[in-house]
């Protein structure tokens, strides 16, 4: 399967918030072997996990773990590729998200978005799965705040969460954190997200353009339509996550929420380079990479998240993927 990869839009915002911050990122993409110049080609793509090198050390280099939080500075629609007109085209802050989620893949290939309905507003979450390393904990951080501050730019209101979702525990100094996000703050979560108040989100944009809308819907189907060799890979993927903590999920109930036969799902992921099995397997191998960086989640509590009826047999495949115990793996972390 071929690596995920990031917009040279995305890319660049993340080189603006970290060059913000007083590091040389110039230097970093040579010690990575990475095309500096290449971040001006809106066509140019770059390694999901060549990203996750670059906040790692950005942050060895800076000394500042909140340095993902520079991205609330730097917002221009174009880091949003042509899904940032789209979202500023849109009716409504809902209706703008809504495309966001659809059309994520174009910014970057390794996030899963999904806005929904909450009885308590509108929640945003995301996840950010690597080829080879877990994402870094700043490149959700950046992606959150930045959306955040998006919604600010676009609306022209100082929008303020009702709640701000983050895995893993609070950072040394929250201060950073109060100050982009100016809401609730709460760590040890299952997941990152931002909580929205409905009234934000039925807020009318003032650009809001419904031809404009119509034509970078269009532009962003085209351009989207370059990753179909993956898309159902993709959307079955986003399916695993929402179904493994209910327990292992069948081929069946894959298929019905993507509205295929079975058959059909098992000929599309073939013509994609896998099978369904290897899918749940890659997908279970990401989450627990995840979930084991997060201290509060015991053992047990990981094996039933990757719906693992036996923990048993969660220990017996990491040891497989990895050739560690999970407790092995996360004393390494």
């Amino acid at each position: 399967m071929r690596e995920r990869s990031t917009s040279s839009n995305w890319a660049l915002g993340i080189v603006q918030a970290l060059e913000m911050g007083g590091v040389d990122c110039r230097a970093i993409f040579a010690e990575l072997g990475l095309d500096y110049a290449a971040l001006n080609d809106p066509d140019a793509r770059f390694p999901q996990d060549a990203m996750t090198r670059l906040w790692q050390r950005a942050v060895e280099l800076s000394g500042n773990p909140a340095i993902g939080l520079n991205m609330a500075k730097v917002v221009r629609p174009a880091s949003f590729h042509v899904v940032g007109y789209a979202l500023m085209s849109s009716r409504t802050l809902k209706d703008g998200l809504t495309r966001l989620v659809r059309y994520q893949r174009i910014i970057g290939e390794g996030a899963d978005l999904s806005f929904r309905p909450t009885p308590r507003g509108y929640e945003l979450t995301l996840a950010i799965h690597g080829d080879r390393l877990p994402a870094a904990r700043q490149s959700m951080e950046a992606s959150m705040a930045y959306a955040l501050a998006f919604c600010r730019w676009m609306t022209g209101q100082p929008i303020r969460p009702l709640q701000v979702l983050f895995q893993g525990p609070p950072p040394a100094d929250l201060q950073p954190f109060e100050q982009v996000f100016q809401g609730p703050l709460q760590f040890h979560a299952d997941h990152y997200g931002l909580l929205f108040e409905r009234a934000d989100m039925d807020m009318q944009l003032p650009t809001a353009n419904e031809s404009l809308a119509q034509l970078h819907d269009r532009f962003a189907g085209e351009y989207l339509a370059r990753f179909s060799d993956t898309r159902v890979t993709h959307s079955a993927r986003q399916v695993l996550c929402r179904l493994l903590p209910q327990g292992e999920p069948k081929r069946e109930s894959v298929a019905q929420a993507l509205h295929l036969s079975q058959r059909t799902l098992q000929r599309r992921l073939q013509e994609e380079g896998g099978s369904f099995q290897q899918l749940l397997d890659d997908t279970r191998r990401e989450l627990a990479q995840q979930y084991l960086a997060q201290p509060a989640l015991s053992l047990l509590e990981i094996a039933y998240l990757l719906g693992f009826a036996d923990p048993s047999n969660f220990f017996r495949a990491f040891r497989r993927w990895f050739g560690l115990t999970p407790g092995e793996y996360r004393a390494q972390l």
